[in-house]
């Protein structure tokens, strides 16, 4: 029995019951239902509700089947399970493929399989009323259907489980059945922008013989639907667009979309240097752009195209967060103002997780952007691969129905459908703020870059292609035909174009550089990029005392109206009494320093998993009130706070909670924003972001960014994985000015880092070691005076000791400073000193010297660290240390980072610290 038969598979008594519930209330019934009950009341136009109702309910409890009502009435439940057929199925009889037959599926559409019959054509239905139709034939219901659900746009939204979005589609769908609607000058619109598109590629493909360039070709009709795209939506209130998208059309999109000089094109084609020294730079299809953009009307708007590199999918994560803030700089309480357009391509869409991640994040608080307009630039084969090997999936955009989003599969060869698609996707978006899924169904002219050879692995696709006219052409030859144009007109267009591509390439030619300007110049204006030497300038850290005392006094005062859990209330109140006694921890000291930033205007934004309460539960930056778990943020009480706080847990991500913070500190270099790992080597599922954004982003793209990684690190008997954050990773990444890595032994030292963060005139990432055990470490405080009258120490030299007996000197950094000073203590060694290297990168190099040359008696110097010998800091300490000879104090190498029995684990650190003390045990 085929999947449409639900009248005789379902129980009597169950449809009897749904029934009635469909007559108390409609919208409570699955839409699939409604729409037959809705038959029902269309076929019994001779009675009352009531007296339908009665008859159909007692026909089914007396066990009667549907012969007991009149034949018309069942054939209108047919008709009704026919549309119900098309809204749910019809997507997979489309004709939205421009070069390959569909695949069959079955069921089919044909009426027969609704219990229909070529005898039922010329019967008029009232089913036809839920189509928007007055009551017509079988023919012209099916008429109809063809045109909303099965020609060149196909659209899943059945899936959808709020009736308010379904009945909004249908509507929709209903007033035109799913048709393009433009007039001429429109059209002509249209038209100029598939000129520019393909006009554009055929240039390149002249000039630039067999130069990567990741062609458009095959999908030039996005051009003319991004236009469309942004021109309406300025008119409904956008101003700012944000998109990210993979290599293909990038090019095509920066000059024919957000207006990049063609010259500056030609020129990174030509392989020119750059203007600058200070970075270097990147591929041409990797680059972004802001730039300002005037509407047909006269609307301003500002338009970014993020940069990304060759793992495609990280962008849509990047954008979001670039769109958050904009949102929450700019239309806190309108986010419909800020438009995020992710473009995929789509094997990477279907295989790419950051995809699944990306949106997860569309609905959560800390996350959502209203809603996200996605394209997939759908080319059918990735790299080699044909789609059917790419995805288990009957769509590429499969993922969309996480978020139950509507999905439109569009044949990229219909300029015109795509456009009605574009601006179908708008108005759901800005009507719901949710995401909408654009299927651009297409083709790739050429193979995965100019210099492929696609024949290789597709020959009799490409045998259809290479016979197959480009978009513009189809669609001129339509609008000749219609008496729009004519061919005179289309040659002109498309010659006017040229002509001035080739002046430009002329042009550029007489240029010797390459400019490559920052992306989101506007909001970093006031920041300068510096070299590591400014980096290791002293920056003024101070805070005013009594607004500390104040800052301090809310961060430790509960609401007195409300209850709160005895634990939390000695937490809170302890603030208090340790900034009294003049012992100020960790948590207390991250507090003052998030509380000194927002009284100076700064907003601060933290997120990752379980960071409201602290995965070792020492922030309690929300906390819950006992009987209702209404959610109480202390540093939001603060009198003169002028900068926002927000802090987020984050879902069970690393990758793209990341890669959207990163995009949010790319947008708002006034804003702190941390992300925190709830174990320091959980950000080994973020490595992409890692590697490709932050630790290179300036270099590649000429762009600052201020995002701080919080990294538990620590080894205290835990397993390999909750004891190392893979220091020597990052370490491995440093070099000349791109990032700051520090791992700090005191409350003070880390106040005054995250405040350095934000009071120096540049941005960069900074990553930070942050402790475990050292949380609550009695000997891991700070007084009120390194607070407010310190600065950040990049090297903190031993003042216990008398420097003239020592003969030892040890480096080290982090936790495992402690557990040295312990057994220092433990064996009475006043001839060992200990250096902290609070700072790794850049290197303190200056402050070192000057500690070691306090040491006059010193003969033996010692790295030391708690890390395996092929982790930590050790190898990156051979490649920049060299102030004097030192050995190695650090367990042998291991391939794991830690052993999982406790005790193995505690015997082999025993031996770290032992060869502190004994030359003899080096090894």
């Amino acid at each position: 029995m085929d999947r449409f038969s639900f009248l005789n598979a379902a129980h009597t008594e169950f449809f009897a019951d749904l029934y009635e519930q469909y007559l108390q209330s409609p919208d409570s019934v699955e839409p699939s239902w409604r729409a037959f009950f809705q038959g029902f009341d269309f076929g019994m136009t001779t009675y009352n509700e009531e007296q339908a109702g009665t008859q159909i309910v007692a026909a089914l409890n007396n066990d009667q089947d549907c012969s007991v009502v009149s034949d018309k009435l069942q054939k209108e439940f047919n008709v009704l399970r026919l549309i119900d057929g098309y809204r749910t199925r019809g997507h997979l009889f489309t004709q939205t493929n421009p070069v390959r037959d569909r695949r069959v599926y079955e069921p089919n559409l044909d009426i027969q399989n609704f219990g229909l019959s070529s005898a039922d054509l010329d019967t008029v239905f009232d089913a036809a009323k839920i189509l928007g139709k007055q009551p017509s034939t079988l023919k012209q219901i099916l008429e109809v259907l063809q045109r909303m659900y099965c020609q060149h746009i196909g659209i899943e939204y059945m899936h959808m489980e709020n009736p308010i979005y379904v009945n909004w589609v249908q509507e929709r769908l209903n007033r035109n059945d799913n048709q393009p609607v433009f007039d001429a000058e429109q059209k002509k619109r249209i038209l100029a922008k598939l000129n520019e598109a393909v006009s554009f590629e055929n240039f390149l493909h002249t000039k630039y013989v067999g130069q990567k360039r990741f062609s458009l070709e095959g999908g030039e009709s996005i051009i003319p639907a991004l236009d469309a795209l942004i021109e309406n939506a300025a008119e409904k209130g956008v101003e700012h667009f944000v998109m990210g998208m993979a290599h293909r059309g990038r090019l095509n999109t920066l000059a024919n979309i957000f207006g990049k000089a063609t010259q500056d094109i030609f020129s990174e084609f030509d392989g020119k240097d750059y203007d600058k020294e200070y970075f270097d730079g990147d591929v041409k299809y990797h680059l972004g752009l802001t730039s300002e953009r005037k509407t047909q009307s006269g609307k301003k708007i500002n338009i970014n195209l993020a940069p990304n590199p060759s793992h495609l999918e990280t962008v849509g994560a990047v954008i979001e967060g670039i769109t958050r803030a904009k949102q929450d700089k700019y239309f806190p309480n309108d986010f419909s103002k800020v438009l995020p357009i992710a473009v995929h391509g789509d094997a990477a869409v279907a295989g790419q997780g950051i995809v699944y991640e990306i949106i997860q994040m569309a609905q959560l608080d800390g996350y959502k952007t209203g809603g996200t307009i996605h394209i997939v630039i759908n080319n059918q084969v990735g790299f080699t691969t044909n789609y059917l090997d790419a995805r288990s999936s009957t769509y590429c955009t499969d993922i969309a129905k996480v978020t139950l989003s509507p999905v439109l599969h569009v044949n990229a060869d219909d300029a015109e459908a795509v456009v009605h698609a574009m601006l179908f996707a708008l108005d759901f978006r800005m009507q719901f703020g949710r995401d909408v899924f654009i299927d651009l169904l297409g083709y790739r002219k050429y193979g995965h870059n100019e210099g492929d050879e696609p024949r290789f692995t597709q020959p009799l696709l490409y045998k259809l292609i290479a016979r197959h006219k480009n978009p513009r052409d189809i669609y001129a030859e339509k609008l000749i035909t219609a008496g729009i144009v004519d061919a005179a007109y289309v040659t002109k267009i498309e010659n006017e174009y040229k002509a001035k591509l080739d002046e430009n390439l002329q042009a550029s030619r007489k240029k010797d550089l390459t400019i490559i300007k920052p992306f989101m110049q506007d909001e970093w204006e006031g920041f300068v990029q510096v070299s590591d030497d400014e980096m290791l300038k002293k920056v003024d850290t101070k805070f005013d005392q009594k607004k500390l005392n104040a800052i301090l006094e809310t961060i430790s005062t509960l609401p007195a109206d409300k209850k709160f859990i005895s634990k939390i209330t000695k937490i809170v109140t302890d603030r208090k009494t340790m900034y009294d006694n003049d012992t100020i921890d960790w948590g207390t000291a991250e507090a003052l320093a998030y509380g000194s930033l927002l009284t100076e205007g700064y907003d601060v934004r933290l997120s990752g998993q379980d960071v409201e309460r602290g995965t070792f539960s020492h922030r309690h930056a929300v906390v819950k009130v006992e009987d209702s778990e209404e959610e109480v943020i202390l540093l939001n009480a603060l009198k003169d706070k002028k900068g926002k706080f927000n802090v987020f847990n984050s879902f069970l991500s690393e990758y793209g909670v990341l890669g959207f913070d990163y995009g949010y500190a790319l947008a708002n270099p006034n804003a702190l924003t941390i992300w925190e790992a709830q174990f320091g080597d959980f950000s080994n599922g973020a490595q992409i972001m890692i590697d490709q954004y932050i630790s290179c982003g300036e270099d590649k793209w000429n762009n600052q960014n201020g995002i701080v990684l919080l990294l538990p690190h620590g080894y205290e008997g835990q397993g390999a994985e909750h004891s190392s954050a893979r220091m020597e990773r990052y370490l491995q990444l440093c070099a000349k000015h791109n990032m700051y890595v520090a791992d700090c032994t005191t409350p003070a030292n880390f106040f005054h880092l995250l405040r350095r963060q934000m009071k120096t005139k540049f941005r960069k990432p900074l990553v930070v070691f942050s402790p475990k055990s050292l949380l609550r470490h009695p000997s891991c405080v700070s007084t009120r005076e390194e607070l407010y009258n310190g600065q950040f120490q990049e090297v903190i030299d031993d003042a216990t000791i008398d420097k003239k007996k020592v003969k030892t000197v040890v480096f080290c950094t982090g936790k495992f400073y402690y557990d040295i000073l312990a057994e220092r203590e433990n064996l009475g060694r006043n001839d060992v000193a200990l250096v902290r290297i609070e700072q790794l990168f850049p290197l303190p190099t200056a402050q070192l010297k000057e500690a070691i040359a306090s040491y006059p008696n010193a003969d033996d110097f010692v790295w030391a660290q708690e890390e395996p010998k092929n982790m930590g800091a050790y190898s990156y300490m051979l490649m920049n240390f060299d102030l004097v000879p030192w050995r190695l104090a650090s367990l042998k190498a291991y391939a794991a980072p830690a052993a999982g029995s406790h005790t193995r684990d505690r015997r082999r650190h025993a031996d770290a610290i032992r060869m502190v003390f004994d030359k003899n045990l080096f090894r």
